[in-house]
């Protein structure tokens, strides 16, 4: 069976793949999940945002993997994915779910600030420390899950948490090994987070077979959980 494990993005935990999960495990995979530092479980009252680094959230990854994993990122989760392929041996695979490809040198926040639309001007608020911010309560339901249904949307809002800034204002260098690891690539052509053409351009250079599409909104987990699973399962097969 293929050992794959989920990622998630900015503000959201492992919660977010509940629905995605079981229509994996039809397909004979064993999809397995992680809270990064700072979310979902790993989310205490006296968690210090402002500690959490890049290098953090890439070995919370990598203490989860094998040789035979392939490892999903979802929108902010293609940084830490990336770091993590740097560290110990080659993963089986890396797949981007309408996420960021790290460009050599730049942060999260620069490639955000580079896209050719900015679609999150004043739709998120920073904390008084200035060490995380939140997805505005009037905007999230828009952004993230436009074409998902009303039970979604109620069961996702009040999970929404902090995102620690710094791991995302982190530049990073894609090193050797991560460019030796089979990747894959599913743009989200209805994505009101990360433009769909934004996610075009990040993976021009890969090869056309690489790169897929689902007509989907930036939570395709939510919205479209069996297509998504029997693409991974296509992909998959590959790696």
């Amino acid at each position: 069976m293929t050992d794959l494990l989920l990622v998630h993005g900015s503000c959201h935990g492992a919660w977010c793949w509940r629905d995605l999960i079981p229509a994996l495990t039809e397909r004979g995979i064993t999809a397995r999940t992680l809270d990064l530092p700072g979310h979902g479980a790993d989310q205490t009252e006296t968690t210090d945002l402002a500690a959490i680094s890049l290098d953090d959230t890439a070995k919370a990854i990598r203490a989860h993997t094998s040789a035979k994993t392939i490892v999903l990122g979802h929108s902010w989760g293609g940084y830490p994915i990336t770091a993590a392929a740097d560290l110990g041996e080659r993963l089986r695979g890396l797949i981007y779910l309408c996420a960021y490809v790290p460009k050599p040198g730049l942060s999260m926040i620069d490639m955000r600030k580079a896209s050719p639309r900015q679609t999150l001007t004043g739709k998120t608020r920073k904390s008084a420390d200035g060490a995380s911010y939140r997805f505005a309560s009037e905007f999230a339901a828009d952004l993230l899950y436009h074409d998902c249904s009303a039970e979604v949307v109620d069961y996702a809002l009040p999970r929404l948490c902090a995102q620690a800034i710094t791991p995302q204002d982190t530049p990073y260098q894609p090193g050797t090994t991560w460019k030796e690891t089979p990747k894959a690539y599913i743009r989200c052509t209805q994505d009101r987070v990360i433009p769909p053409e934004y996610q075009a351009q990040m993976v021009a250079d890969w090869h056309p077979e690489t790169v897929h599409a689902l007509a989907r909104s930036h939570s395709p987990f939510f919205s479209a959980p069996q297509e998504l699973a029997g693409l991974i399962a296509t992909i998959t097969k590959d790696m």
